[in-house]
């Protein structure tokens, strides 16, 4: 289960973090604003600051690429390890390294999380630079499973597609997710030809030639890297590549909006009841800087749905209360944190009833500071723009069919799926009014993905900008 991938989460009120041998340490009264950033040594030490999303077509080998760049299994649910595919969006974490005295590119590696900042090199035991640290987002490729993926897609940076040789390009899924990084406006993608241990040299050039020739065509300057994952064959080329990535520019002096992407119960079974601990959520920073002891509001919080009407003309209206609590620790990974910055999936300990964060209760809520936080709404328009034609069908060049009103939508605001109906339609520009089947905490102008059921499940079919709603009441739920 979830809340077992940080089961040794804990609580620690010291002013100063230095509990993880050989980091850099945090001090919150040096904390200074001004001068930090993602390569700051206190910060890039103990958090990641870059977030990587593997991406591609089921079974391509994106767990297995992240695997052998963190040196963790991704796959952490019992059902994902019998069925040996990713459900849930994984997470794993990896330093790269650099020897100033090897020749490149094996002069680069990758640790876990946890690496001391002096680290000698294993070939010749010079003193290693600490160049980047990667949060992976290892996002599942069954089309079941397109919400995720786009979830996990609203908190990259940059992504690595993945792509097997040893099967016709392109697979429909990766048409898809292709798509949804060209919606989210990632400008950093990585293209990995996986698998061509598998493939001779002239099938593995040829499809590299097909590959370079279809992403030209999108207008896409990717580098496309052939490696073996399963192997470690290129990995070294890999970590090159991503430690090239530019690093992003983060809003640090604005106030502080998380998206969570996971939340969970930390305590055992059977715990005392004087051992209990407050519930966690996990997530990215998008801006801000989020400190232990801050009192948070998290939007919408709880949530009570109320019904009107009769059963063949009933309506469902909800009432949200924000939950306001403080900041008990942060973790990333298995590093204790004083602060956080964006970048990296953080685990934020609060004094919430568990029981509210336990089996992802908390997925799409917002984390900020008191009273900065937007609107909460169940009715939104969005200006959207269909896709010409459906991706990852098995029908060739199907074309996208314009909305109709009463027709049920699936919505992907931030780290929210959320179910929809159909209210109205305009023209010039094209906007849609769909009620939600959940609450959504979201800003004018939120990128939002839109998928319509076709073929038994959801398929992604345009994109859009949410441009206004109706607030929802907040009170005592």
């Amino acid at each position: 289960m979830a809340e077992n991938d940080i089961a040794e989460f804990v609580m620690d009120g010291d002013e100063t973090v230095n509990t993880n041998a050989g980091l850099a340490v945090q001090d919150l009264s040096k904390l200074d604003v001004a001068a930090m950033g993602p390569l700051t040594p206190e910060v890039m030490s103990r958090q990641a600051t870059i977030n990587i999303g593997t991406i591609g077509h089921v079974a391509h080998g994106k767990s297995t690429v992240v695997k052998a760049l963190t040196g963790v299994r991704t796959q952490k649910f019992h059902r994902e390890a019998a069925m040996n595919i990713t459900i849930h969006l994984g997470y794993a974490n990896a330093k790269v390294y650099q020897c100033p005295q090897c020749p490149a590119p094996t002069c680069f590696y990758s640790f876990s999380s946890a690496q001391p900042d002096a680290t000698p090199c294993p070939e010749c035991g010079s003193p290693m630079q600490l160049l980047r640290h990667f949060s992976f987002v290892d996002c599942p490729g069954h089309e079941v499973l397109m919400a995720t993926m786009l979830n996990g897609a609203a908190i990259m940076d940059a992504a690595l597609l993945l792509i097997a040789a040893n099967e016709p390009f392109p697979q429909p899924q990766t048409l898809e997710h292709l798509k949804a990084v060209e919606i989210m406006r990632m400008r950093h993608l990585i293209v990995l030809q996986n698998k061509i241990d598998l493939v001779s040299e002239v099938q593995a050039q040829d499809q590299y030639a097909h590959i370079r020739d279809y992403m030209d065509g999108l207008g896409q300057t990717s580098p496309i890297l052939p490696i073996s994952a399963q192997l470690g064959f290129n990995i070294n080329f890999l970590m090159e590549y991503l430690a090239h990535i530019p690093v992003p520019v983060r809003q640090l002096k604005e106030a502080v909006r998380m998206s969570v992407v996971r939340s969970f119960d930390i305590n055992r079974p059977s715990e005392r009841i004087e051992d209990l601990q407050g519930g966690v959520a996990g997530g990215t920073l998008t801006q801000g800087i989020l400190k232990v002891d801050q009192l948070i509001e998290i939007r919408p919080g709880r949530v009570k749905s109320c019904t009107n009407g009769t059963a063949a003309n009933r309506t469902y209206n909800f009432v949200y209360s924000p939950i306001r609590t403080h900041v008990t620790s942060l973790r990333a990974e298995n590093n204790e944190l004083k602060f956080a910055i964006p970048g990296g999936l953080i685990a934020v300990c609060t004094k919430v009833d568990p029981t509210q964060t336990r089996q992802d209760k908390l997925i799409g809520n917002v984390i900020g500071d008191e009273g900065t936080l937007p609107e909460v709404y169940c009715e939104v328009e969005v200006e959207y723009t269909l896709l010409t034609e459906m991706l990852g069908v098995k029908e060739s060049r199907k074309k996208v069919q314009k909305l109709d009103i009463g027709q049920s939508l699936q919505l992907n605001v931030g780290t929210l799926t959320a179910g929809g109906r159909v209210l109205d339609l305009a023209t010039s520009p094209p906007i849609v009014k769909v009620r939600l089947d959940k609450p959504v905490c979201c800003c004018i102008m939120e990128k939002v993905a839109i998928s319509r059921v076709e073929d038994v499940t959801f398929r992604l079919i345009g994109w859009g900008e949410f441009r206004r709603g109706v607030p929802l009441t907040s009170g005592e739920c």
